[in-house]
């Protein structure tokens, strides 16, 4: 079975007339005239229309490599993800009040300080980097580690205010 190519379009019984988008190892993206974008495997029931070239076809999609990138560096820099809070936090407030009742609250937009506590742990990410790179010895290296696993447990407390649960701080459980 030939791959199709980026460009080539096709008539597919269920979505219509399209253009494939994109290319993977197993389905082709395609935009649909009356559909929109369809992903449909490369032996679904389709005709062929139109083929283009596909002698110099990569198979490895323009999605897979975004991931694949965004993976490095959200591993590898210290530039700072996007990261939502929780819709149930936007708006409010973190009111802080004192024991003494003669001093006054303090009152902090919650979003300011779920910027701060994404912040800590940037930094936290790019100082577990560094130690894992630096040329400390191995003992050293897994000391400074247990201190960095022991930050992030104590902000667990903080994960009620992340949108997406794959953001929030993690233990690291020990084997």
């Amino acid at each position: 079975m030939n791959i199709l190519a980026t460009g080539s379009r096709i008539d597919h019984s269920e979505f219509g007339k399209g253009v494939v988008t994109n290319v993977t190892s197993t389905e082709y993206w395609v935009t649909f005239i009356e559909n929109g974008l369809e992903t449909i495997a490369h032996d679904a029931g389709f005709d062929i229309i139109e083929a283009t070239d596909s002698q110099d076809l990569d198979t490895v999609s323009f999605y897979d490599i975004e991931r694949s990138l965004k993976h490095i560096l959200k591993t590898y820099s210290d530039v700072s993800e996007i990261v939502p809070i929780a819709d149930k936090w936007k708006g409010g407030t973190l009111v802080l009040t004192p024991g003494d009742a003669n001093l006054q609250e303090k009152v902090i937009p919650i979003e300011s300080f779920f910027s701060k506590i994404i912040m800590v742990r940037d930094r936290i990410r790019v100082m577990e980097q560094k130690v894992n790179s630096s040329k400390l010895d191995p003992q050293e290296k897994v000391d400074l580690q247990q201190y960095i696993t022991l930050i992030y447990g104590s902000l667990t407390t903080f994960n009620v205010l992340f949108k997406s649960k794959d953001q929030q701080f993690v233990v690291q459980k020990s084997k």
